[in-house]
């Protein structure tokens, strides 16, 4: 399976969230709200989840093993990277 498209929406508030992202796989099947988070050990890739009835947050959908799960990190944090930069060089050009 191959990542073909990843969408990022970056988050304006300066919180632990920084971006909302979608990941098109083999240019059939999306997958919505992964999401981009600044962790106490840096920035990481969280699954979409759902909060249960006892209060609990459980994955909608996730890799199930670690070298498909470093794939998907690796191409959503490019995305997210690239789109920091674009913002970046956009407020450089109206200063």
């Amino acid at each position: 399976m191959k990542i073909t498209d990843v969408r990022v929406k970056r988050v304006s508030n300066e919180g632990k969230l920084k971006a909302y992202v979608s990941v098109t796989f083999d240019d059939s099947f999306v997958v919505h709200n992964l999401k981009v988070i600044d962790g106490h050990s840096g920035i990481f890739v969280a699954m979409p989840s759902r909060k249960t009835n006892s209060g609990e947050f459980k994955d909608v959908a996730h890799p199930i093993n670690s070298a498909f799960r470093e794939v998907l990190q690796k191409a959503v944090l490019e995305a997210y990277n690239n789109e920091r930069e674009k913002e970046k060089a956009k407020k450089q050009e109206h200063q």
